[in-house]
């Protein structure tokens, strides 16, 4: 590793969004040819901290940011992407930035490409420049033996494995000659073993022969202990400390990164006795093909009873559980309730046997924006089990019931204090956090043997959050089986009897509620 002076430094690094805190005090630096790690849970600050590196609109049309960012040495702005290009940082995203129908080189050139003049200015007046496509090409070839991959560049883009695609990600990084700083975000979520160890060979090449600082950020713990210098840990917007080789072994990385304290008391929580032959819901090689959240051939069950959590860290598959039970997305294998298969890909039977499902995208999917809350928290219980319909002798007219279904929505208003002008309101207007509730009314209001719930408490405030985990709880308490997939693992530890912890597409562990640090960030690292 160089002992030049830093190539990047970042200096308290302060930022936040709408009054919430979400990077305090960040510090730390990244010398050329050093592998810098960063770790820390959905939540934690990497991606905001990534932003600000990249001059990201999200961050100056939320007010900036305060601290300092230096570059060699010197105080920078970078005001967007392009900017930072030029300062000779770039990023090999864990989506794909590629263009399908472009050809390998195409790719990598892409806004640097090189022209040359036109043969016939020669004879004409004229200054025309043209693609000067064999030196583009014989560029391209260089990077991608930089990177390890031999490949004709001519290849379109559309068909290369996942692998390849990677690798030509790097390929079009390196091939800015001023490239000075390399971001990997999440490189290796998407491949193989033997793709991971290529890659990682690549970034010690990049460091080690070509000098360039390389900030690498992953889930997986047993990549950042083998190849980083140093490692910096963030937790709930904290810098946790930053930390040279060989200091943090795996169980201390884990402990680091998740291991907070639990604030969330949830006062209605009674104990229960959960008979383990009292299955409810069995999944038995049961994949889904959700984009960036793909389940792949897990089997688990869910006892009658229990409130099962999901967690686990982004795209490792826990959204994608429910969804596919859901029938939202593609799934295959089988589901069994109370002994029958349920019919898969087929929201409707998933709703005809008791199975409700409350979803992470309330404003996509979970409600209808512009009709009241009233009609939000009926509408579903009204359409699917004939609930608030005069029961008169028209028996071939369904008729609302306006007066039952308003005392009805009255009381859940009430109970899950639903802060509105009236129920009359179009759901629109209201808060994140009181549209959660109303999606939480509504699936209440469906009486299922089983409520999947995904993220119950995204953008919602403190109070509210503890206001629908104690509604949760109750509910469990009266006998509703309960499943809650959630990011925030200690609200899952709060309400939980067991927690299913999935990575990269499988169940890595089901563990205790009261299960050590160490235990859930290895878990959720792979690394169990």
């Amino acid at each position: 590793m160089s002992m030049t002076p830093p190539f990047l430094e970042f200096q308290n690094i302060r930022k936040s969004y709408f009054g919430n805190s979400v990077l305090k005090n960040i510090s730390f630096s990244v010398c050329p040819g050093e592998i810098h790690g960063i770790i820390g849970e959905n939540g934690a600050g990497k991606s905001t901290l990534m932003n600000i590196l990249f001059g990201m609109p999200v961050v100056h049309n939320t007010g900036g940011f305060d601290g300092n960012v230096l570059i060699d040495g010197l105080p920078t702005k970078i005001k967007t992407p392009i900017h930072a290009m030029k300062y000779g940082i770039g990023m090999v995203h864990q989506e794909f930035m590629l263009i399908p129908e472009f050809s390998i080189f195409e790719n990598i050139k892409l806004n640097k490409e090189l022209t040359k003049p036109f043969w016939l200015n020669k004879l004409l007046p004229s200054k025309l420049q043209v693609l000067d496509i064999p030196t583009m090409r014989s560029d391209a070839r260089k990077a991608l033996k930089t990177v390890g991959l031999t490949i004709d560049e001519l290849l379109p883009i559309a068909g290369l494995p996942v692998g390849h695609m990677q690798f030509v990600e790097i390929a079009r990084e390196v091939d800015n000659e001023k490239v000075k700083l390399i971001v990997f975000d999440e490189p290796t979520a998407v491949l193989s073993e033997t793709e991971a160890t290529a890659l990682l060979q690549t970034m010690r090449h990049l460091a080690q022969d070509l000098n360039i600082a390389i900030l690498f950020i992953s889930h997986r713990l047993s990549e950042i202990e083998e190849v980083c210098d140093h490692i910096t840990v963030l937790r709930d917007g904290e810098q946790i400390g930053t930390y040279k080789r060989g200091e943090l072994s795996l169980n201390k990385m884990a402990e680091l990164m998740v291991g907070r304290e639990i604030n969330l008391v949830i006062g209605n929580k009674k104990p229960k006795h959960i008979n383990d032959n009292d299955v409810i819901l069995e999944l038995n090689d049961f994949s889904v093909n959700m984009p960036g959240e793909h389940v792949d051939h897990i089997s688990f069950q869910i006892r009658r009873g229990e409130i099962l959590g999901i967690g686990g860290l982004a795209g490792g598959g826990k959204i994608g559980v429910a969804n596919g039970i859901a029938g939202l997305y593609p799934a295959s294998g089988r589901v069994i309730k109370d002994g029958t298969a349920i019919q898969l890909n087929n929201p409707k039977n998933a709703i005809d046997r008791r199975i409700t499902f409350l979803s992470e995208d309330r404003r996509g999917v979970g409600l209808l924006l512009d009709e009241s809350i009233e009609m939000n928290i009926g509408f579903s219980a009204i359409t699917m089990q004939n609930q608030f319909i005069h029961k008169g002798i028209l028996k071939l007219i369904r008729l609302v019931d306006k007066k039952m279904l308003r005392t009805h929505v009255n009381q859940m208003a009430k109970l899950l204090d639903i802060r509105c002008v009236s129920v009359t309101q179009p759901v629109r207007r209201l808060s994140g956090g009181n549209q959660q509730k109303v999606c939480m009314a509504r699936a209440i209001t469906m009486n299922p043997d089983i409520l999947f719930i995904s993220e119950p408490t995204r953008g919602v405030d403190i109070g509210a959050k503890k206001l629908i985990l104690e509604e949760m709880v109750n509910l469990n308490n009266h006998g509703m089986t309960i499943v809650v997939t959630s990011s925030e693992l200690a609200e899952l530890r709060a309400v939980s009897d067991r927690i299913a912890i999935m990575s990269d597409g499988h169940v890595s562990a089901i563990l205790p509620p009261d299960a050590s640090a160490v235990e859930f960030g290895l878990a959720m690292s792979g690394d169990n």
